[in-house]
C-alpha cells in the first residue's frame, strides 16, 4: 500500500467472502485475512485519527484497543435475532464522548464500511426518552443556535414522530425538527475513497462538516465540547 493508506480493496473482497460464507469454519480458516486486510488496518486508523479528532474536539476518543475501544465486534448478537449469522458483514468503529456512559447518551462519529455501504455518521441514534427531551428543550430554548444549523447545508436524518412530542408546543417553529426522535448527518464514501491514501483527511473532513450540530447535541445533554 502507498504512503498514508490504511484500507485496501481486499477489506472488501474480505467482507463479500464472509457474506457468503457466514460460518465459524470458514472464519476460523480465514481468521488471519481478517486480521490482516480488516482488524489491524483499521485499528490504526482509528490510532491515527486520534490527532484529527483532537482537533475537532478534545473530548472525544479514538480507542485503538482490539477490545472495548472504537472499533466494533465483528460478532454478531443473536441470542434475541432470528437471523443466526455469526458474524457481521460490515465493519464499524465509533468515536465516543469521553463522559458518556449509563448516565448519558452522548453523540459521537462513526464509520460504516460494507461493500457497497462506505458512510460517515454524527450525532444521536436512537436516543432514550430522557435524552431527546433534553435535545428538544435545547432547540426551543437556544433558537438561533438551532437556526442557524438549520439554515447550513448540513443534512440531518431521523425517524420521526407522527404527532407532535408531548410537552412541547404543537405550533412551535421547529415543530418537525422536534418531531424526531433521531438527530444524525451523514456522508457516503465509494469503496475507492476508503482505499485512498485521503481517507484518513476525507473522513475528517465529513466530521468537521457535522461540527455545528454535533456541538449543539453534546452541549444539549450537559457534556463539554
Amino acid at each position: 500500500m502507498t504512503k498514508g493508506q490504511h484500507f485496501s480493496p481486499e477489506l472488501f473482497k474480505f467482507l463479500k467472502n464472509l457474506a457468503r460464507n457466514n460460518d465459524r469454519e470458514w472464519f476460523a480458516a480465514n481468521k488471519d485475512r481478517y486480521e490482516s486486510a480488516v482488524r489491524d488496518p483499521f485499528l490504526q486508523f482509528i490510532a491515527d485519527f486520534a490527532a484529527p479528532l483532537g482537533g475537532i474536539s478534545p473530548c472525544f476518543r479514538a480507542d485503538p484497543k482490539p477490545s472495548g475501544g472504537s472499533l466494533f465486534r465483528i460478532y454478531r448478537d443473536i441470542r434475541f435475532s432470528k437471523d443466526k449469522s455469526p458474524y457481521k458483514t460490515h465493519v464499524a468503529a465509533s468515536f465516543f464522548h469521553g463522559d458518556s456512559g449509563k448516565e448519558i447518551q452522548a453523540p459521537g462519529f462513526y464509520l460504516h464500511m460494507e461493500p457497497g455501504s462506505c458512510f460517515a455518521a454524527a450525532g444521536l441514534w436512537h436516543p432514550d426518552a430522557r435524552t431527546l427531551t433534553m435535545v428538544r428543550t435545547a432547540i426551543v430554548g437556544r433558537p438561533k443556535e438551532w437556526q442557524a444549523i438549520r439554515r447550513s447545508k448540513l443534512d440531518i436524518e431521523g425517524e420521526r414522530l407522527t404527532k407532535p412530542p408531548r410537552g412541547f408546543d404543537p405550533n412551535h417553529q421547529f415543530i418537525d425538527d422536534l418531531k424526531l426522535k433521531d438527530f444524525v448527518s451523514s456522508v457516503r464514501f465509494s469503496e475507492k475513497q476508503v482505499c485512498s491514501p485521503r481517507f484518513l483527511m476525507e473522513f475528517a473532513a465529513a466530521c468537521k462538516k457535522t461540527v455545528p450540530l454535533v456541538r449543539f447535541l453534546t452541549t444539549a445533554v450537559g457534556l463539554d465540547w
